[in-house]
This record gives structure tokens, C-alpha cells and sequence, in this order.
């Protein structure tokens, strides 16, 4: 069960998107932001979740229900809805990785131009092809059911973990490897001034861990009543963020070691830096090499760059380059496809706490994760909003389950399901003091933080939800998630009455 969840928290947050926003937020003042929130943010809310999966023995809107009463389902179904929202981008870019796993493996990547295989890729139907064949099998393997989720990821898993470790250990060798850890772990103070970097530490906590995302809950609510709680609660965030800093190590100690590498051979062979974008500008503008010069090109190539422009073209500069970069992208597919396992469970146990058979709720999303993604498949600016929008968003859905416990009261809730006779650490009253009063007000405090910075910055367009120009404003995350609240306020009736009615049957049945 451990190594299960463990599959679902490390995916692609780890190693796709942990380097490249640890790097364009600054680096080691990101990483302070980023421990910090860990204690007070993922660490609490995994706890929670893992005490609700215990105590209710079902999904999120179920949960809700019990613990905040009938009036609160929709607050349960908006958490289901990020996570599903996030799938339908997120299964694209797992398509990626089984995509480049491949094309490594067959040695289709061009040994000088690997940015031109990407544009060739993402300009044909190719992503599609790829999205639906992971949602497929995904949902495959959840329509088996919890054992054959254990039996997958007890598989993919260590075999991943080893994948990590063998790469890390391979980067911490190269030349340049202390640049990259210098620029990863410098901290400059001043730099923790800006919200910006704590909004997108609090993200990328909720990413790499699962905290406010449903799926601790879910997969806690098969486990057995003596469980060690608290001891899983603090090992699975703890572990999964190890594994993030090892792939910010492999990945920082590989860019700082070949870039100077490719910018050399680019005075004698300049096509050495064909479809690398802004780097290729750049050096062709006479720059030299620096870790500025690293922020403003390879860095802020969004989530397609450094994973699946500039990691081909780094191996190339390797020795057994071939190798390692199989490897790479063989870890990064099998994060991939745990994560999705786990997120498609999230969505499906809803449909069945509402009375729903398991195979018609799965093949239901199944066309829904296919359908309402492929828009990101085929325009990166849709994938690349819609990242933005319900990644801010697990901010709201973790101050859900922050508030969630109040009604019921937190420290009968600590007592009965942390603090239980099979939980070796016992928590104290610090929890109750984090989840009734600091996780909320940090996150109202944040989020207001943050929305006046975006006004600071773009004050014509902060609160513009089509601005071409400014896709990462508040008035996109605004519009959508008021959409989402509305609806799901509106039907908040309808799925409380098929909830109730599928519990009271099921008591008929045991009775």
C-alpha cells in the first residue's frame, strides 16, 4: 500500500516540473519556501486525508459529507474536480513520456537537432495517439480494482526509485556538476520577498505530495483500522520530496555540465543548437555562459523545455549518452503512469460512492480524460493554462480539507483517527493549531498576496480570463474556478441524494 501511494505521489511533478520551477523561482531561496511548506502545509493535510480515508471508508464528496454535513458534498466533488482537471492535461504530457521513452529506446531523437523532433512531434496527431493510449491502459489497470493498483506499482515503482538514483549518481560526476549544485542550493535572502516564489512553493508542495488532491484519502480508506496513520502520513511526503531534490540534482548537475559544452562546439558547428530556441538566439547574439544566461533561456522554456528540448541534447554530450537518456525517460513514463492510475481512481471512487458501477464509472472517464484533453494535446497554450489554473487551485482544495475537520472538531478528530492505538507517533496539539488556524489563514493570505502582485505587474491584464498575451493571470483562474463552484453548488442536492440513497442500500445489504 505504501509503495501504491508512493506511485501516485512521485510522477512528473518530480522530475518534469520540480527542476524547472525550483530554477525560475531562483533556487535554493525556492527550496527554503518549498521544505517550509512541507511541514506546514503537506505533511497536516496528508495527515488529514489519511485520518478521513480511515474514518470514513470512502471518497472525498462522501467524506465532506460526514464530516461537514449535506450542505459541504460540493466541496468534496470541487476537490474530485481538480484532480480531474489536472488529469486531462497531465495525461497529455504522460503521453509525452511514453512518446520520448520510445523514440530513445529506437534512437529516433537527431543526434544534432533534438528541439526539431519535439516540433515534429507536437505538430503532428502523434500526442493524441499517445493520450489516448495511456488512458486507455490506465484505465485498464483501475477498472481491476485496489490489488491490481498494488500489483503494478509494487513493480514500477522500485524500479524507478533505482532509475533515480542510478541517474543522479551518474550527474553528480559530471564536470559541471558543481555549477549546478551551487546555483540549486545558493540562496539569496532578499528573493523571499516576493510572493510569487511562496505561492509556487505551496504548488509544487500540493504537486509532489498529493496534499488537497483526494488521492491519500482514497487509497487510505483500503487500509486496514490498525494502520500506522501518522507514521505513513510523515514517511510518503517526506520520501517523494527526496526523490524531487535527487531529480533537481540530475538535472541541474547534467544542464550546467553540457551547455557549456554545446556553446563551445557552437563556434565551430552551429547547428549544434538548431530548435533550442533562446539559447540558439542568444549565443548567435554573442552571449557568453552564466547562470543568468541559463534563467532567461533554458529555464524559462516553459513545460516543454528542459525535460523534452534540452534533456535529449544534454545526453548527447554524455558519455553511454544513449543510455542514460533510456533510462531518463523510461523513469519519467513509469512516474508518469502511476500518478494517473492514482488520480483516475480519485474520479472513479466518486462515481461509485454515488451508486455507480465501478466499469461504466471508469469507461465514462476514460471518454472524458481522452475527450476534454485533447485540446491540450494539440495547443500548448490551453496545457500551459490549465496547469496554471488547477495547480493554483489545490491551493483552494487543500484549505477545503483544512476546513473540513473544523465541524467535526479537531482535536476529537487528532484523538480517534491520528492518534489511534495502531499509530506509533503520536501528534499533538501543533496539528490543531496548523489545520484550524494556520493552513487557512496562510492560504487566504497567499492567495490575496499573490493577486495584488499580479496587479503590480499587469494591471491591464491581471483580470483579463482571455488575455492572449497574459495567459498566467488571475482573471483566468477566477473565471474557471467560478464555473466549476457554481455548477457543482448547484447540483450540490442531486449528488448528496445519490450518495445517500447508494449508503442506504448498501446497509440493506450488509444488514
Amino acid at each position: 500500500m505504501l509503495l501504491a501511494m508512493l506511485g501516485m505521489a512521485v510522477g512528473t511533478g518530480n522530475i518534469w516540473r520540480f527542476p524547472r520551477i525550483a530554477a525560475s523561482n531562483g533556487g535554493g531561496e525556492f527550496l527554503i519556501a518549498w521544505i517550509a511548506f512541507l511541514f506546514l502545509w503537506s505533511i497536516p493535510i496528508i495527515l488529514l486525508e489519511f485520518g478521513m480515508g480511515r474514518k470514513t471508508r470512502s471518497g472525498p464528496v462522501k467524506a465532506f459529507m460526514e464530516m461537514m454535513g449535506p450542505r459541504w458534498a460540493w466541496m468534496g466533488a470541487f476537490c474530485v474536480f481538480v484532480t480531474t482537471a489536472i488529469t486531462f492535461y497531465y495525461c497529455v504530457v504522460a503521453g509525452w513520456t511514453a512518446r520520448y521513452a520510445l523514440a530513445a529506446i529506437f534512437k529516433e531523437i537527431p543526434e544534432n537537432s533534438p528541439g526539431a523532433f519535439w516540433v515534429s512531434f507536437t505538430s503532428s496527431y502523434s500526442p493524441i495517439i499517445f493520450h489516448a493510449l495511456i488512458i486507455g491502459s490506465v484505465s485498464w489497470i483501475v477498472l481491476k480494482g485496489v490489488k491490481s493498483i498494488e500489483k503494478v506499482t509494487s513493480i514500477l515503482m522500485p524500479i524507478l526509485i533505482c532509475l533515480i538514483l542510478v541517474l543522479t549518481v551518474r550527474a553528480l560526476f559530471l564536470p559541471g556538476a558543481p555549477e549546478g549544485l551551487s546555483f540549486l542550493f545558493t540562496i539569496d535572502w532578499a528573493n523571499l520577498a516576493h510572493p510569487k516564489i511562496w505561492v509556487e512553493a505551496l504548488i509544487q508542495n500540493a504537486w509532489d505530495t498529493g496534499a488537497g488532491w483526494g488521492l491519500v484519502l482514497c487509497y487510505a480508506a483500503y487500509m486496514r483500522k490498525n494502520e500506522d496513520t501518522t507514521l505513513n502520513a510523515i514517511m510518503l511526503p517526506a520520501a517523494n520530496n527526496i526523490v524531487s531534490l535527487l531529480a533537481a540534482i540530475m538535472v541541474f548537475s547534467t544542464v550546467f555540465s553540457a551547455v557549456p559544452q554545446l556553446m563551445e562546439q557552437a563556434k565551430t558547428d552551429p547547428s549544434v543548437l538548431n530548435g533550442l530556441g533562446s539559447l540558439g538566439t542568444a549565443v548567435e547574439n554573442g552571449a557568453v555562459f552564466s547562470t543568468e544566461l541559463m534563467q532567461k533561456t533554458v529555464f524559462n522554456e516553459g513545460n516543454k523545455g528542459i525535460t523534452f528540448i534540452w534533456m535529449p541534447q544534454l545526453f548527447k554530450t554524455m558519455a553511454m549518452g544513449q543510455f542514460f537518456m533510456i533510462l531518463f525517460f523510461s523513469a519519467l513514463a513509469f512516474a508518469a503512469f502511476t500518478s494517473m492510475i492514482a488520480q483516475v481512481e480519485v474520479t472513479t471512487r466518486a462515481f461509485v460512492d454515488a451508486g455507480m458501477g465501478r466499469t461504466k464509472a471508469v469507461k465514462i472517464i476514460c471518454v472524458g480524460v481522452f475527450t476534454l484533453g485533447v485540446p491540450s494535446a494539440i495547443w500548448m497554450p490551453v496545457l500551459d493554462n490549465q496547469d496554471w489554473v488547477w495547480g493554483v487551485a489545490l491551493m483552494l482544495a487543500g484549505l477545503f480539507f483544512a476546513i473540513s475537520v473544523i465541524p467535526y472538531g479537531v482535536k476529537k478528530f487528532r484523538e480517534e483517527n491520528l492518534n489511534h492505538s495502531g499509530s506509533n507517533i503520536n501528534i499533538g496539539r501543533y496539528w490543531d493549531i496548523i489545520i484550524a488556524f494556520l493552513a487557512p489563514s496562510q492560504m487566504i493570505f497567499l492567495l490575496g498576496w499573490f493577486a495584488y502582485d499580479c496587479y503590480k505587474s499587469a494591471p491591464e491584464t491581471w483580470l483579463h480570463p482571455f488575455s492572449s498575451d497574459n495567459i498566467y493571470n488571475v482573471g483566468t483562474i477566477l473565471f474557471q474556478w467560478t464555473i466549476a463552484i457554481a455548477t457543482l453548488m448547484f447540483l450540490n442536492k442531486w449528488i448528496v441524494r445519490k450518495i445517500t440513497d447508494h449508503s442506504n442500500k448498501l446497509k440493506v445489504v450488509e444488514k
